[in-house]
C-alpha cells in the first residue's frame, strides 16, 4: 500500500478546512466508527467546488452508502437540482434520509434503495454522474450509463489509485478493475480525463460534446 499523499500535507490541509455543520461531523464520526469508507472532507470539498461550476440539474450517485458525498452534491446544487442517491442497504437510506432532513437539503435528494446500475439507467441527461461501487464494476458502469449522460457531462469517481494497488503489481479484480477502468476513460477521445491524486485518487472526465 502506497501513501497517495503524505500523511503531514494532509493534516495541513485537514488544519485548513474546519466544519461545524452536525451533520456532516456525525455521519465523520459514523464513518470511524464503523470502518466505513467515505470520500472524506477534503474530497467533499473539491465535489462541493465542481458541483457549484458546473451547476447541474441532475447529479446521480452511483454507491453513495450513508450520503456523505451526496452531502458535499446537495448542499451545493441549486434548489432546483436533484441529486440521487443509490445504495443496496435501507440501513444507510434511512440514515442518510435524517441527516438531510436535519441540514434541510431533504428536498433535493432522491432516495433509492437497490442496485445502483439499474436505478441509474432509469435517469437521463446525467449531468454529474459519481461513481463509487465494486470496484470491478467501474467499467461496466461507465460503458452502461454513458448513453444517459448530458452533453458536456462530468464523471467523477472515487479510489482511481486503489491504495497505491495500481502500480504495485497487485493482480487482484478489484485492482485489475480500477486499472482498466483509467485505461477506457484516459484512452476515450469523447471525454477529456484527468486523475487528481487527492486522498485515494479522484478522476474527473469532462465529456467533449
Amino acid at each position: 500500500m502506497i501513501p497517495i499523499t503524505d500523511p503531514r500535507i494532509e493534516e495541513y490541509l485537514m488544519g485548513l478546512a474546519p466544519e461545524d455543520n452536525p451533520s456532516l461531523l456525525a455521519m465523520e464520526s459514523r464513518a470511524k466508527a464503523l470502518g466505513f469508507p467515505i470520500v472524506d472532507r477534503l474530497v467533499g470539498r473539491f465535489l462541493y467546488i465542481l458541483t457549484r461550476l458546473k451547476q447541474p440539474r441532475l447529479v446521480v450517485e452511483l454507491g453513495s452508502g450513508f450520503g456523505y458525498s451526496a452531502w458535499w452534491f446537495a448542499r451545493a446544487i441549486s434548489i432546483t437540482g436533484k441529486v440521487v442517491m443509490t445504495d443496496y442497504s435501507p440501513t444507510n437510506i434511512a440514515y442518510a434520509k435524517e441527516k438531510f432532513q436535519e441540514s434541510g437539503l431533504i428536498d433535493r435528494l432522491e432516495f433509492r434503495v437497490g442496485d445502483a446500475l439499474e436505478i441509474g439507467r432509469e435517469y437521463h441527461d446525467i449531468d454529474i454522474l459519481f461513481i463509487d461501487l465494486d470496484k470491478h464494476q467501474y467499467r461496466e458502469a461507465m460503458e452502461a450509463m454513458i448513453p444517459h449522460l448530458a452533453p458536456h457531462a462530468l464523471v467523477i469517481a472515487d479510489n482511481v489509485l486503489w491504495y497505491g494497488k495500481v502500480v504495485e503489481g497487485e493482480d487482484d479484480p478489484e485492482t485489475r478493475g480500477i486499472r482498466d477502468f483509467n485505461d477506457f476513460m484516459t484512452g476515450r477521445k469523447d471525454f477529456f480525463t484527468s486523475i487528481l491524486p487527492l486522498r485515494d485518487g479522484v478522476m474527473v472526465a469532462y465529456r467533449l460534446s
